[in-house]
């Protein structure tokens, strides 16, 4: 089965966020793994899914004040 890969445009589309916000991401270590081939970042599926998983909560008290900060800036769609 062929891996399947997004470009940052196309994961900014599938999460509702800016390019920016992805880049500011990858800066500061956040976000989900990706790769950078011929200097053009690139996100494999299954790292996606992966991320998701991880920010699964069942309660919002499981929200740490750091991560609500960084979160307030996601745009709407």
């Amino acid at each position: 089965m062929p891996i399947k890969h997004f470009h940052q445009s196309e994961l900014a589309k599938r999460w509702c966020v800016s390019t920016r916000t992805l880049e500011r991401w990858r800066w500061l270590g956040r976000g989900p793994k990706y790769l950078k081939i011929g200097g053009r970042v690139v996100y494999r599926l299954e790292d996606i899914e992966a991320y998701e998983a991880g920010q699964i909560r069942s309660s919002t008290s499981e929200i740490n004040l750091s991560e609500h900060n960084r979160n307030s800036n996601v745009e709407n769609c």
